[in-house]
């Protein structure tokens, strides 16, 4: 059962005090990301965010599960309604979290990728 729409953006609105929330579709499940850095996956309409040493000050006891089947856990967000403890937990997470590296272009992404390697069209 992939995440509904609604659900998302519910987390998305809890969130507006974090920093800038922006959302994506990632494999019929989405990607939460906090001023361009990927804080959070929403699965099967559960909030899972990174584990952080920041996150676990922010909000101590919280249960840690996999977001899919062979994921690293991640901590379980059951108190979704609790915006004030959530976007602090978010912004201490986005904090620790190291900044996103450049992005390639398509051109250079397949390049490195046959380089890496060595075999064209597997």
């Amino acid at each position: 059962m992939a995440s509904s729409r609604e659900f998302v953006e519910y987390i998305a609105d809890q969130l507006l005090g974090a920093g800038e929330i922006t959302y994506r579709k990632m494999f019929g499940e989405y990607g939460m990301y906090c001023d361009g850095k990927i804080v959070a996956l929403i699965c099967q309409d559960q909030l899972f965010i990174k584990i952080t040493e920041a996150g676990r000050n922010a909000w101590p006891g919280l249960e840690e599960a996999p977001p899919y089947e062979g994921a690293k856990p991640y901590f379980l967000i059951e108190e979704i309604d609790e915006r004030e403890r959530l976007c602090t937990l978010v912004k201490e997470t986005c904090r620790e979290l190291p900044a996103p590296g450049p992005k390639k272009k398509r051109a250079e992404r397949k390049k490195n990728g046959k380089e890496k390697d060595g075999k064209a069209g597997l």
